[in-house]
């Protein structure tokens, strides 16, 4: 079944609308087993933070939905995002050449692009001064995979495109039509450069993006709809469709083979993490429909993207750090509960 033929359900107004889970093809004892298996492998928080959309209706949320806190990392796929609405005004591209908007790239990563910046393949190294200084190259584009601060780079390019902050951009064709308030979350800010509000693209509590789960889903619901929000296409589908696709090859070598995210090849997209194949042969949450991307941070903040679902399950924390196969049991749990008749109440 293609999304096109999946009914778009409710569309959450200024309040979010509350439903009981059967009302949206959802068996709640199911549900609940689930979220408790996800709760298991949580830190204290568990799920007390988590709110589930299912057909653009919450059915279920853990009481501290509305708390604000960072969320990381998710804040890369505020800054993909971003980057989608650029690419569809037709201002830039992911195959861009980063050089053409930071000229002091051109003399050591000639070759590198937007999409290099977006999945960490860029090789970017930078002096200690600045992110924005240039220094030797790690390696050269797409000969490895390196999870760093590059996004920081990447902010400041879209910020010289677009010409206004990512927030402002953000809140205006996104946030202020999706119900998110300008003072429901907060995109902080990693200085001023050239007299324009940078804000932080790699997510560092200090110049990242602070949301509440509840806030979160509303974005998280746009991208389980592509884009679509009551009927209109706000990010494009053709944005959707490449970023929330593999864009790294699971046979792409960790710059370091000892860091955290030497299993991540495979399962990265367009600063999205994807249900990929990883290089162990396995999906990365092989009990979730390959089509489930989310958005990913630091402390066990992630909101799970499930358009074949009609769903979004967001946590916020922060707390412990879990690796999403950990998540496997409370998927395997979820898909029972799920009606595969997609039976949604409009």
């Amino acid at each position: 079944m293609t999304l096109s033929e999946i009914p778009a359900g409710h569309t959450p107004g200024d309040a979010w609308e509350v439903c009981e889970p059967e009302e949206e093809g959802i068996d709640s004892n199911a549900l609940d087993e689930g979220l408790s298996r996800f709760a298991a492998v949580c830190g204290e928080l568990g799920v007390r933070r988590a709110v589930v959309v299912r057909g653009g209706r919450i059915i279920w949320s853990g009481g501290e939905e509305g708390v604000r806190v960072p969320v990381y990392s998710c804040t890369k796929s505020f800054l993909s995002a971003c980057l989608g609405l650029l690419w569809d005004d037709g201002r830039c591209s992911p195959d861009d050449l980063a050089w053409r908007y930071h000229p002091p790239l051109q003399e050591c990563y000639p070759a590198v692009t937007l999409r290099h910046l977006a999945t960490f393949t860029s090789g970017y190294n930078h002096s200690t001064e600045s992110v924005l200084r240039p220094a030797a190259p790690l390696f050269a584009p797409d000969e490895a995979f390196h999870y760093s601060d590059q996004s920081d780079l990447l902010a400041w390019i879209l910020t010289r495109i677009a010409g206004e902050s990512l927030r402002s951009l953000f809140q205006r064709r996104i946030g202020d039509r999706i119900g998110l308030r300008a003072d429901e979350w907060e995109w902080r800010t990693q200085g001023m450069e050239d007299g324009v509000e940078v804000n932080g693209g790699t997510g560092f509590e200090q110049s990242g993006v602070w949301i509440s789960a509840k806030g979160l889903a509303r974005f998280g619901w746009l991208a389980a709809r592509l884009g679509d929000w009551s009927g209109r296409q706000l990010v494009s589908r053709r944005y959707f469709a490449y970023a929330g696709r593999p864009l790294v090859p699971a046979t792409t070598p960790p710059h370091d083979p000892t860091a955290w995210y030497n299993r991540l090849p495979g399962a990265y997209g367009l600063n999205w993490w994807v249900n990929g194949i990883t290089a162990d042969g396995r999906r990365l949450i092989g009990t979730a429909p390959p089509d489930l991307f989310m958005a990913q941070g630091n402390k066990n903040s992630i909101c799970f993207i499930l358009p074949s679902w009609r769903m979004t399950l967001v946590r916020v924390g922060p707390d412990v750090i879990v690796w999403p196969r950990a998540f496997e049991a409370a998927f395997a749990q979820l898909a029972s509960a799920v009606r595969q008749d997609v039976n949604p109440s409009s």
